[in-house]
């Protein structure tokens, strides 16, 4: 989320992103124009409440001195005017929140704006390719390759049919080696992530509230995307019902709460995670960081839900579109002057997993319209599929900027010891385990429909060298 002071203080900067975004000038000014006038409305109402608490303040005290004195006409008179006061602070303070909501709420669709360097364009069609960063050659084959589907049928390992009858479209059973490869794949990267390039393994909540998703942006413009958890009512004690007007919580960071907001707070919507990502970057929500911890590198291997609510017609058949999936993915956690660097040894990370399965890939960067909402500059590893000819993502590598890390409140302290600054956030696939599979099936596969298992993964693989029916 953008800070409205940066806003106010170059405009300018935010039209020109907004454009680069897809926005037209008319609908960037309108947005802008918005913000500011609801930016100012804000400061003025806290103007006049400061005037009106210190007045208050200053009256309180009078009325003590006018009884001194035995004046109660003026006692009286200032009694009123406290009243008077008191109900005016009110209306302010409610207006106040009106008015922080409503500008919260137009900041938070508003999308983190593109890095100097990042391609303009409206679509995929205008991503660049990063020559240097391509590996590998796509496999000859002397006979007509197959795609993955056809091949995972056909070892009687892939069964779609049973998996909708049980669930619905979009799912699927993994059966046998293909189930075993799947998980050789998962401990694979796990492995080579955290003993090669040092990130910690975690084990992280699947379901998350929705300050999680909202602290990483799939909240609030993407909630047709994720799958929600139907709420159930909550219990509480008689003695939290008694309390529920009490001033009692304090939440970190913030203003005095009552328990009733708490209450509030704690029955809040909760979602599946469409990606690691979410219970990852939270983990360090509301924290201040040492900067000597910097930068913090975490993994996970996880499933992952997405209802792919724009998909509709796109890769109907087989495992690239799924509403269940599993991925490993890669968060990190570092200072500004830290994050671009750390963007390309993610990247290559990610990489390094698709060079050790001998997979051929290449690398590009995304244009400012095909870029997600919370990135600032994205890298898409596409690796090539020989059953349909082309290559396909397999993983987005995206550095945020401090975009995440103000919607989560996430700061650190610098070495020097002057006041806090927001951390960026890094979030990249490391891989997508299903599309890595699917990826081996398809470059791997021989002309009696067995698939050849990659050195890398023998091991894994109990020394298996072939999956065959």
């Amino acid at each position: 989320m953008h800070d409205i002071r940066a806003i106010r203080d170059d405009e300018a900067r935010f039209h020109a992103g907004l454009l680069k975004r897809g926005f037209s000038s008319e609908q960037a000014k309108a947005e802008l124009d918005k913000a500011l006038k609801l930016d100012a409305d804000l400061r003025g109402v806290k103007t006049e409440l400061q005037q009106k608490q210190a007045r208050r303040n200053e009256a309180s005290k009078l009325i003590g001195q006018a009884k001194a004195k035995k004046d109660e006409n003026k006692a009286q008179e200032l009694i009123l005017e406290v009243a008077s006061l008191k109900d005016a602070i009110q209306q302010g303070e409610d207006r106040e929140r009106a008015l922080e909501k409503e500008l919260t709420d137009l900041l938070a669709t508003l999308p983190n704006l593109p890095a100097d360097h990042v391609p303009v364009g409206p679509d995929e069609n205008h991503n660049v390719e990063v020559k240097e960063r391509a590996f590998g050659r796509a496999p000859a084959f002397n006979f007509k390759p197959k795609e993955h589907f056809e091949l995972g049928e056909a070892l009687g390992m892939m069964d779609f049919e049973a998996a909708a009858k049980v669930s619905g479209a979009r799912f699927v059973y993994l059966k046998g080696a293909l189930a075993k490869l799947e998980r050789a794949l998962g401990a694979f990267m796990l492995d080579l992530h955290t003993e090669r390039f040092g990130y910690t393994e975690m084990q992280t909540p699947l379901i998350v509230r929705s300050r999680a998703a909202f602290g990483t942006g799939q909240l609030p413009k993407f909630a047709e995307d994720l799958f929600r958890i139907e709420p159930r009512e909550s219990v509480f004690s008689d003695l939290e019902k008694s309390q529920l007007e009490s001033d009692v919580l304090l939440q970190p960071g913030t203003k005095r709460v009552s328990l009733q907001d708490h209450i509030l707070a704690m029955s809040e919507d909760q979602w599946l995670i469409p990606t690691a990502e979410v219970s990852l970057t939270n983990y360090v929500r509301e924290e201040i960081l040492d900067e000597e911890k910097l930068p913090m590198r975490l993994t996970a291997w996880t499933p992952c839900f997405r209802a792919e609510a724009g998909a509709a017609g796109k890769d109907t058949r087989g495992m690239i579109r799924q509403h269940q999936f599993s991925k490993v993915e890669l968060v990190s956690i570092t200072t500004p002057e830290q994050s671009d660097a750390e963007h390309e040894r993610m990247t290559d990370c990610a990489q390094e997993v698709l060079k050790r399965l001998n997979l051929h890939h290449r690398v590009v960067t995304l244009c400012t319209g095909d870029m997600g909402f919370t990135a600032r500059k994205t890298y898409d590893i596409e690796v090539w599929l020989p059953g349909q000819n082309r290559f396909r993502e397999i993983s987005s590598c995206s550095n945020c900027g401090d975009f995440q890390a103000r919607r989560m409140s996430a700061r650190y302290k610098p070495k020097d010891g002057k006041s806090t600054r927001f951390v960026h956030t890094l979030n990249g696939s490391g891989l997508a385990v299903g599309r890595t599979l699917i990826a081996i099936l398809e470059n791997y596969q021989e002309a009696d429909g067995s698939i050849r298992i990659p050195d890398a993964l023998r091991l894994y693989m109990g020394g298996m060298e072939k999956i065959a029916r």
